[in-house]
């Protein structure tokens, strides 16, 4: 193997996970936030199917000839952001009056809380305005968090598809 100056490159790997949301400010008037957030402020919610490319910037190991080890970024990516996001509720003002899941879950029927596996906190990512820019953040602090520690690269970019035609990129900034 030759040395010579080491080379950055980009690796980047993607994931889809499906999330459901309600767009609603506690400090607007329910016509305010209809307004202001029009169908994603429905009572009911709705869900996105999103696409999320992480970006890891490095050196190019010359013995492994990798930045990263695909694998432990596979492996970051299921912790950061498919077990917190992927078929979950991300907002925190789904809950009426932005109550807890608990105080929630005393108005349903038992059957329901029986029945139901999701209803935990730990399952609930509750991003207070839960928009795509919002939670792109919160997955770059997830993903920091969880990305094994390296000296020779670092986390570069998200880009976080809400749809085909709505994307946020998000880089630290």
């Amino acid at each position: 193997m030759t040395t010579g100056p080491r080379r950055t490159a980009y690796v980047t790997r993607i994931e889809h996970f499906s999330a459901a949301h309600r767009l609603n400010s506690v400090h607007l008037s329910p016509e305010e936030n209809l307004a202001l957030f029009g169908k994603c402020n429905h009572t009911s919610g709705h869900g996105h199917n999103y696409k999320v490319e992480v970006t890891v910037k490095g050196q190019i190991d010359p013995q492994s000839g990798m930045v990263i080890n695909i694998t432990d970024l596979k492996k970051t990516l299921q912790t950061a952001v498919m077990e917190p996001c992927d078929h979950r509720n991300l907002s925190s003002s789904w809950w009426p009056s932005s109550s807890s899941l608990e105080e929630h879950q005393r108005h349903l029927p038992t059957e329901e809380i029986v029945n139901s596996t999701d209803l935990s906190i730990s399952t609930i990512v509750a991003i207070q305005h839960s928009t795509t820019e919002n939670l792109a953040v919160f997955l770059w602090e997830n993903i920091k968090e969880h990305l094994p520690p390296s000296t020779t690269y670092d986390l570069y970019e998200i880009k976080l598809y809400e749809t085909d035609k709505n994307v946020v990129v998000y880089r630290g900034e």
